[in-house]
């Protein structure tokens, strides 16, 4: 990629209102293909959390013209692995392949997204599954830790606050009629985008879009508006035991913004330098290479068109749990109150900034970027804006971010492990 020009992807839009963004690049003979629709999981109706991840294991088991086998042998017959992703508020249906068969891919894509027959026993194989998928998240101190503590951070059903896999009582409650509703009703072709990266011109991904998608019709979806969560004015806390680990492990964390909030690029340079920079920022050089305490010690922030996340993680030895949770509190104090160093800033710029070609070197991570700025209307040159965007960011914004964001006493904290894990 040329860092001048930047991506400059070519972006139609069609009759019915589908989107096209379409990216030459010629590096290699193949095709990474995502449509998207903005139908995730945060538009799961209220009793029955679980839908859109029920209908992404489900929906490429048959379609009004070929039935499950022959969407396999199609897919080895090339090679090619199709995945369905239902997030937050996005499903993607996606896959790379060969430029020779671009058209075919892009078509099987088009037939599944458009006419999913959902037959009732893959139906029922299926529901087997994610109920044996809940249940051993459920024995996975890692994946309960994070649950449990969305949970805490977005109570009262918030849609960030619930299991994307749903619960075992509503999945087996989920039937074709409730998946045939939740394809109606969000899927149509007003919210499509379909975004195309790699060995195809952009000229012939839009005529073969218009082809594919082009005499799909349905009205429009209201755009889904994600509630605020409840400010969260205390401490909470919550331990979930679960049996023969030898790890326990910690999320701790608060509500921050959503992506298109002002404070989205000094926010992310200070969460860089908290718990992501070079071994793990503040946090892995106090946590895991100083004490010693921490098997892996990380923050993630994660901002979506609701108001997202900032998470700490760590996966500690059961005996080293207090210690741990003290420690974050250390250092998300010290930083709260004394702020980050220049040093620290410019080399945390720097690193942001070095990173986006890496980000952007296959074609997948040029389609996900693309599907990004599309989502949160950044702008098909927001690769060329970016590095600047970063670069802005001052001393004082990053910690009117610690200070604003980084209170000990309004963390949410879940630990999960082993019986014999000291309670808080």
């Amino acid at each position: 990629m040329d860092v001048g020009e930047g991506l400059s992807p070519t972006r139609r839009r069609l009759e019915n209102g589908a989107l096209v963004l379409a990216k030459a690049s010629r590096a290699t003979p193949a095709v990474t293909i995502a449509a998207s629709i903005p139908a995730g999981t945060a538009a799961d109706p209220p009793g029955l959390t679980g839908v859109a991840h029920f209908l992404s294991k489900v929906i490429d088991r048959g379609t009004a013209s070929m039935d499950a086998e022959a969407i396999a042998e199609l897919l080895d017959s090339r090679g090619v692995s199709l995945a369905a992703t239902a997030m937050r508020h996005a499903f993607v249906l996606s896959c790379t392949c060969l430029a020779e068969d671009f058209s075919s891919m892009l078509g099987l894509i088009a037939d599944v997204m458009r006419n999913p027959s959902l037959p009732d026993h893959e139906i029922d194989t299926r529901r087997g599954e994610i109920v044996t998928s809940i249940r051993q998240d459920q024995d996975n101190p890692a994946v309960l830790a994070v649950e449990e503590q969305l949970a805490l951070l977005y109570p009262d059903g918030h849609p960030y606050g619930r299991r994307a896999k749903g619960t075992i009582d509503a999945v087996e409650r989920i039937d074709r009629r409730a998946l045939e509703r939740a394809h109606r009703e969000r899927f149509t072709p007003a919210g499509l985008v379909v975004v195309a990266v790699g060995d195809v011109d952009p000229a012939r991904v839009v005529d073969e879009t218009s082809r594919a998608f082009g005499d799909w019709r349905g009205r429009p979806v209201e755009p889904w508006v994600t509630p605020p969560p409840a400010p969260v004015l205390e401490r909470r806390q919550r331990m979930f035991q679960v049996a023969d680990k030898a790890q326990a492990d910690i999320a701790y964390g608060f509500n921050t913004i959503s992506r298109l909030d002002p404070a989205y690029y000094a926010l992310s340079v200070m969460n860089n330098i908290l718990g992501q920079y070079a071994l793990g920022g503040r946090l892995g050089d106090n946590i895991r290479e100083r004490q010693g305490m921490a098997y892996y010690v990380f923050s993630a922030f994660e901002p979506n068109l609701g108001e997202g996340p900032l998470v700490i993680r760590a996966g500690v030895n059961p005996a080293n749990v207090d210690r741990t949770i003290a420690a974050i509190d250390e250092e998300v104090r010290r930083m709260a109150a004394d702020g980050v160093t220049v040093e620290e800033l410019e080399a945390s710029k720097k690193y942001l900034v070095g990173s986006m070609p890496r980000m952007l070197e296959t074609n997948a991570g040029i389609a996900t970027f693309l599907q990004s700025s599309e989502q949160f209307g950044l702008g098909m040159d927001h690769d060329v804006r970016l590095p600047d965007l970063l670069g802005a960011v001052t001393l004082e914004e990053v910690n009117e971010c610690a200070r604003r964001f980084l209170v000990p006493g309004r963390a949410a904290i879940t630990i999960a492990g082993p019986n014999e894990t000291p309670a808080l």
